[in-house]
């Protein structure tokens, strides 16, 4: 049996056996009260949701009452830009944004559409190894804007930003800063900054939880404007009956992937070093990105000129080897990707880049295994577009 190997956990991740056991009796016939309900059903599923709140927040420095369950991180990101900026404009301040020029779309969509409703959106540029520039941060809170949204982790390099100095930047501009956390938690150190008007986004298929579940955790009520309407659940942030099973996976699975620290971060990052430093030595050419700056340790973005990176992806499969060539939200796009054009990356290392992502459950030999597969499958890609080229 061909061994397959599983290297794209930022794009998504297993459900852990543990938060699947969490969840089942949720799914079943027993534990299917809605909490909204006042009897026993309904408090037992209301109990549910009050742990799981407790096991989100506690971790991350928050408290339960900071934590508004979503979706996902999609809706988490727009509830927070939208919301965040929409509420920023009622109480006074500018109707403008300012976001980094390498965020998730879903926080890109998101300014954008603001522009519609007559918002302005400000793009902090990065540098080379994809750090915001502190100096466009000051320039943009200086020109005046509603809200900042920053993203801890960037999902398709790695790069992690001081998210502490810039919160503590915004708030002393008394400007609600958000970022996205998506790609942080469980990766880096993560405690939520201390400071008012912070919004923070997380999703649970990034941390062994199911799809469909996520969560913003607001340090101060009145920083975002609702963007649903409904029945009043969750301070009537994100009204709607509760998705209970979803809510106590999360749950579970924050805990779990924020108890073992600075252990589990080491082991990622030993697993993306020796892949990193394997593919350096084996393949010419080859090239890491953001490698000069700080990055998370369980992301490794590397550039193999001559392989464009949709013909490797389709070779890599076919061995087994499932990777990406960055965010699996836009798979399938002719486009360089917006966080490389950012970056100033050039188009030859941009259309060549290959994202390898890991998790606790990433081993040594899953490593080794594309070690031992990748030069062949590089000189095979490289070797066919050289006969393409002379076509």
């Amino acid at each position: 049996m061909k061994r397959t190997t599983y290297l794209d956990n930022a794009a998504t991740t297993p459900v852990q056996p543990e938060v699947l056991d969490a969840m089942l009796p949720f799914l079943g016939p027993e534990k299917f009260g809605n909490p909204s309900s006042t009897h026993q059903f309904g408090r037992e599923a209301r109990a549910a949701i009050e742990g799981a709140r407790r096991q989100v927040a506690e971790p991350l420095g928050a408290e339960p009452k900071h934590v508004i369950f979503t979706s996902g991180g999609t809706e988490a990101d727009n509830l927070a830009v939208i919301g965040g900026a929409l509420a920023a404009r009622d109480s006074g301040k500018p109707f403008r944004v300012a976001v980094s020029a390498i965020e998730h779309e879903a926080v890109l969509s998101a300014a954008r559409s603001l522009e519609a409703m007559g918002g302005e959106v400000v793009y902090l540029p990065v540098d080379e190894n994809g750090a915001v520039s502190l100096d466009a941060l000051d320039d943009a809170l200086e020109l005046g804007v509603g809200l900042v949204s920053i993203m801890w982790v960037n999902n398709e390099v790695g790069a992690v930003q001081d998210i502490q100095s810039i919160a503590a930047q915004c708030a002393s501009a008394n400007t609600t800063f958000h970022t996205d956390a998506v790609q942080a938690i469980g990766k880096i150190p993560c405690a939520i900054p201390n400071t008012h008007g912070v919004a923070v986004t997380i999703s649970g298929h990034k941390v062994g939880a199911p799809k469909g579940i996520g969560a913003l955790i607001l340090r101060d009520d009145g920083i975002v404007q609702a963007l649903l309407h409904g029945g009043g659940q969750q301070r009537a942030l994100r009204p709607g009956t509760e998705n209970v099973p979803g809510i106590v996976g999360l749950g579970m699975a924050v805990e779990m992937v924020t108890q073992n620290g600075d252990k589990a971060h080491k082991t990622l990052a030993d697993l993306r070093d020796r892949l990193e430093s394997g593919i350096l030595s084996s393949i010419p050419d080859s090239h890491p990105n953001a490698a000069g700056g700080h990055r998370a340790p369980h992301i490794c973005n590397i550039s193999i000129p001559g392989a464009d990176n949709e013909t490797m992806l389709m070779h890599l499969d076919l061995a087994g080897i499932a990777c990406s060539s960055g965010s699996a939200c836009k798979s399938g796009s002719t486009e360089i990707s917006h966080v490389m054009k950012a970056m100033g990356v050039n188009e030859q290392f941009a259309r060549t880049a290959l994202r390898f992502s890991f998790s606790h459950n990433t081993t040594q030999e899953d490593v080794d295994s594309v070690l031992e597969q990748l030069p062949a499958i590089v000189k095979k890609v490289r070797s066919l577009n050289s006969a393409l080229r002379r076509n």
